[in-house]
Order: C-alpha cells, then structure tokens, then sequence
C-alpha cells in the first residue's frame, strides 16, 4: 500500500491543477469558434457585428448540459443506465388532469380568439390549448435558462452540433430583428416561451393573434395559440379530421400492421373487426379517408386508428406518446374527462441498453427497428410481432423481459 501513496498523491495534486486548466482551455477554444466559425455563419444570415458581439459579451459555456460532448471528453454510454419504462407513464393521471383542467378554462377564456384561429388554420382551439398547456403549463412554468448560451454550447459541444448551429444562428437573427435578449429564455434544450418553439420555429411560425402585429410567444395568449396554431397548419393540418379514435383490435389483425406506411380506409380496418371503445360507427366522413394502426404498448395497452393529424402533432414533438398525449388531452378538454378504455400492462423495467441490444439482433435478421437507440418506435414494435409469430409466440408487438435472452 505504501508504495501507491506518493504517486497517488502526486496524480492528485496534477489533477487539482489540471482542472481549472482544462476548464480555461475549452473556453479559450469557445471564444475562438465563436470568433472564427460561428460568426461567418451569423453574418451571412443578416446578423450585425453589434449584435453579435453584445450577444456573447461575457458568455462561457453551460457545463451544466446534458448531452454534452466537450473536447477532450469521450462519449457518454447514455443508454446503459436510462431506463425503459411503461408508456403508461406518460399518462399519469395527474398529469393529464393539470392539462385537461386548466385547459376548459382556458377555451373558454379565449373562445373568440380560438374561433378566429380555427377559422383561418382549420386547428380546433382544444388541440393548440392541449400543446400550450403540455408545453408550459399555459405560461407558468419555469424557463430558467439563457437561450443564447444553452444554443451556443450545445452547437459548440453537443452531440448534435450542426442542429443546434442552425438554432444560435437563427436566434440572433432574432435578437438583429428586435427581440429583447432579456426574452431569449429557454428550457435546457433551448425551447423559448409558452408553445416552446426553437428559434426555427419562431422565426417561420411565430404569429400575431392579437392584433398588434407583434408575435410575443412570452407574454400574450392569444400570440401563443396563434403561432401553434400556425405551426400546425404549416405541416399539413387537415381542416375538418379527428387526431384519431381508441379501438379495440380482434387478436386476428396482427400488431404488426401498425405504422403510418401501413394505411388503409378506415372503412377497411373496420371490416377486418377493428372497433371503437365506444360502440359507435367511426364517422362517415372519416370511414373513408385513410387511417392508420397505432398501438403504443403492443398489445400491453390501447389500441388506436389515427388520421394523418396525429402525425401533424408528431411534428410537434416527435414522439407517439406526446402526439397521444395532445389527442387524447384535446378529446377531454372538449368532451369532458374520459380515461382511456384499456389500461396499460404492466411492461418496462428494462434498461435501454436492454432494448438497444434486442434492436441489434432483428436488424442482424433483417428487420428494420428505426435504429438501435433503445426506445421502441412502431418499426421496433412490429419487429418484434414478427419476430415472435416467426417463432411461434403469441404477437404482443412491444419489448418485453422474456425476449432478452433470446433477442441478443
């Protein structure tokens, strides 16, 4: 043991010193990119040197970040530890009812500016309340951060630098066209105000709801539900169609027919068996239009045909549950507090190195998963179905603890 304690203690006290070093080396290398590699860009697109000089005036990187891959550093296992939970999660019913309650009022408290907006964008006002209120809290939730160095260390030193290059870029557009940097708060991600958009976003579908020919997406409502609305209609809306419906699936349609390249009428999937909860007829001017299998648990929870909207509101947030989350919050802010028919299996307890090791094997088979990035999209779910009716298991269309051993 005494043989250690010098060296050990030596390589201590290099680290002690070492530390602030390396810090001060990462930020001399960050005022350079700024100087040598962001600011072109930021010319380019309009930006003043004024601008962004006052932008980053005293700015240092936020080693606080999640995602971060700083130089020197090697990349973090993020998958080995990350859990893989139930889907049922996500729709904690507390949750939805801080939604779903504050929501009612909300539409009724903006009913005239609600009506205008559906008017023009064909978005129904409880589907633009349900994302204000999943986005934050209809304005009340915390946004912390400063925008300007959350998209600036994240395009300086993330995992996904050339897209969040573009949002530092368009956010000093921004501030060029008279945004206040006092607004430019965000969440860690650099999300700005209540609908939570990128500066891409802002810039493209920011929209005035009030009449003051201002976009204000911080302080004003109606500008809020407005540019959401805006947002919407820009990825393909369809004005007069549901987000969808929850059904129940007869064990003789397989799970693995899910997916948005898998569409048939409507009208088709109800005459293969496929119902709704509620026992009524699907409307006829949706029985003939396309639809589309969704089951986010596999057969571990409910089941749903959706419209070519759901995947409108994916374009939201590119996540099944979040698009179900905003239907089906919609759906009870409009018609009263529903829960969902059929409850959610008891499925999870993986980790996403678990499910990223299953992803690996039926791609090795020739299936394709969407990646091996741990989270179960529709092309993993029904990967999974087949794999298992190929092998004489009962299709349940969703990862399970019982397939690791085998799936590796």
């Amino acid at each position: 043991m005494r043989l250690f304690t010098l060296p050990l203690a030596a390589l201590l006290s290099l680290l002690v010193v070492a530390a602030p070093a390396l810090a001060q080396s990462v930020d001399t290398q960050f005022r350079k990119w700024l100087a040598a590699d962001l600011w072109p860009d930021a010319r380019k697109a309009g930006v003043s040197e004024k601008t962004f000089n006052a932008a980053f005036d005293g700015l240092t990187i936020d080693r606080d970040l999640p995602d971060l891959l700083l130089p020197g550093q090697k990349p973090a296992d993020t998958q080995h530890q990350a859990e893989f939970r139930s889907p049922g999660a996500y729709f904690a019913e507390n949750t939805v009812k801080g939604v779903t309650g504050g929501g009612r009022s909300r539409v009724q408290t903006h009913a005239d500016t609600l009506a205008r907006i559906e008017s023009r964008t064909g978005v129904p006002g409880a589907i633009a309340v349900a994302i204000w209120g999943r986005e934050s809290g209809f304005g009340a939730a915390k946004i912390p951060h400063d925008a300007v160095r959350v998209l600036a260390t994240k395009a300086f030193a993330s995992t996904r630098k050339d897209m969040f290059r573009k949002e530092i870029v368009a956010a000093l557009v921004m501030l060029e066209r008279g945004v206040p940097r006092s607004a430019m708060k965000s969440s860690w991600a650099g999300a700005l105000g209540q609908p939570q958009f990128l500066p891409t976003s802002y810039l493209a579908h920011a929209a005035d709801g009030d009449g003051d020919r201002a976009a204000d997406i911080w302080n004003s409502a109606p500008d809020t539900l407005a540019s959401i609305a805006s947002y919407l209609q820009h990825f393909g809306w369809v004005k007069g169609r549901d987000w969808g419906f929850e059904v129940t699936v007869p064990e003789s349609v397989s799970c693995a027919l899910e997916g948005p390249d898998q569409g048939k009428k409507i009208s088709d999937w109800a005459a293969m068996g496929i119902t709704r909860v509620s026992g009524r007829p699907f409307p006829e001017h949706e029985a003939r239009q396309e639809g589309f299998l969704l089951m986010p648990a596999g057969r571990n929870g409910p089941a749903f045909i959706v419209t070519p909207n759901f995947y409108v509101l994916k374009a939201y947030n590119e996540s099944d549950l979040y698009a179900l989350f905003v239907g089906h919050a919609a759906d009870r802010i409009a018609h009263g507090d529903r829960t969902f028919s059929a409850g959610w299996g008891k499925v999870g307890g993986l980790k996403r190195s678990d499910v990223a090791r299953m992803q690996r094997a039926l791609e090795k088979m020739g299936h394709d998963v969407g990646g091996a990035d741990g989270l179960a999209g529709f092309k993993t779910r029904r990967s999974i179905g087949l794999w298992q009716a190929k092998n004489g298991e009962r299709p349940t269309c969703f990862p399970e603890a019982s397939m690791a051993a085998k799936l590796r």
